[in-house]
């Protein structure tokens, strides 16, 4: 299969400079790197492709062969013994790209600057707060900027020194058999700086631990394990690094009354035996108050009623759900001689009339012959 042009891999003109070159290269690695594309076999060949352009283009003696004489120069070339890659080019351009993909890198080719870390904070919640958004003040420790040195980390009156270790850049280099690699200062740790007066407020480090109020808007219709995200609010970053995000993490406590389920709330309504067989209303708790609910006569416990437009407004947007009433009726308690009497006359009224009065109970039984007899013809369950 023969190759690409390295030019059009890149994107750009023949007389690109190598710093066109290297963005260029920067941009697709990004694209394609397989960190960013597990399991992708073409993302991973594109960023093969881009890779080997970015070596040859940046690479005085390889790009001359390949302006020259194409593909085929580069294979003699590598036939005269000059083959592989440059370990300079390998750590200037990948030394880059990665810093850029996993947040860290270098700032024209000097020291590194580091991002602030995230910061997670949990906030719990009463379901009403949840449904209809809650103006919440919270107290959150970090790693802030030192307002003394301004974190330079360096006495107030004195500056960093350039690190004389690494000279400024923030890195060196090692050999390693035939490869020069390149690693993080280890005296400066990447910053090219190296502080000799510290700051007595943070002692040299440039950041000090600070407990921060925030208000936090919590829009109605959350739910637990959504999360509000306050940008710049983590940690503070190093070397000039931006700083981190807090994400609020959402976790709403257990309602003594309702159960949410999504956009959806339900109750149990407790109905007495009288409203149950006759019919009735029922005062109904919803998180707006209290409404009237309309129980038909002869409705059996565990019956469902639904009120529209009860539930909760999503917080992505959508339709208000629904509160779902569960009735449930009471058996009455502490009854006196008098009151157990009369129960027992019901009963006996009840009686005289088998299966008109409690058509489940007929049904049950029914199946529960059946069951026993061995017969495979289904009971007939009331309408």
């Amino acid at each position: 299969m023969s190759k690409r042009d390295y030019y059009k891999v890149l994107d750009v003109p023949k007389t690109a400079t190598e710093a066109e070159i290297k963005k260029a290269y920067r941009r697709l690695a990004m694209k394609y790197h397989p960190d960013r594309n597990p399991g992708d076999q073409d993302a991973e060949e594109a960023f093969k492709e881009a890779k080997e352009a970015c070596e040859i283009l940046t690479d005085s003696h390889k790009r001359a062969a390949y302006d020259q004489y194409g593909h085929a120069g580069l294979e003699a070339a590598r036939g005269g013994g000059r083959g592989g890659f440059s370990a300079d080019t390998f750590s200037d351009i990948f030394g880059d790209v990665f810093g850029d993909i996993f947040g860290g890198g270098r700032r024209g080719g000097r020291s590194q600057v580091y991002r602030g870390a995230d910061l997670r904070y949990e906030l719990e919640l009463e379901l009403p707060q949840a449904v209809f958004g809650h103006q919440v003040e919270i107290e959150v420790p970090r790693l802030s900027e030192c307002e003394t040195c301004h974190g330079t980390g360096a006495a107030k009156g004195s500056n960093p020194h350039t690190c004389e270790t690494c000279g400024g850049a923030g890195q060196v280099r090692v050999s390693q058999g035939f490869f020069q690699l390149q690693q993080t200062c280890p005296r400066c740790r990447g910053s090219g700086t190296v502080v000799k007066n510290p700051c007595d407020t943070c002692l040299g480090q440039g950041r000090v631990r600070r407990t921060r109020k925030l208000s936090v808007k919590v829009p109605g219709g959350v739910d637990t394990g959504d999360r509000v995200r306050l940008s710049g609010e983590g940690e503070a970053g190093r070397n000039g690094g931006p700083p981190g995000d807090l994400y609020v993490e959402i976790h709403v406590r257990e309602h003594a009354i309702f159960e949410r389920d999504g956009e959806h709330l339900s109750c149990e309504v407790p109905v007495s035996f009288a409203t149950a067989a006759l019919g009735g209303t029922v005062n109904v708790p919803t998180l707006e108050g209290d409404v009237t609910l309309k129980v038909p006569a002869e409705s059996q416990s565990g019956r469902v009623f639904r009120l529209r437009d009860k539930g909760v407004k999503p917080v992505r947007g959508g339709p208000r759900g629904d509160l779902f009433c569960r009735v449930v009726v009471e058996t009455p308690v502490h009854l006196s001689a008098e009151q157990k009497d009369l129960v027992r006359r019901l009963e006996e009224s009840l009686k005289a009339q088998p299966g008109k009065h409690a058509p489940r109970e007929k049904g049950f039984l029914e199946g529960v012959r059946r069951f026993f007899s061995g017969s495979d013809e289904p009971p007939q369950h009331p309408r």
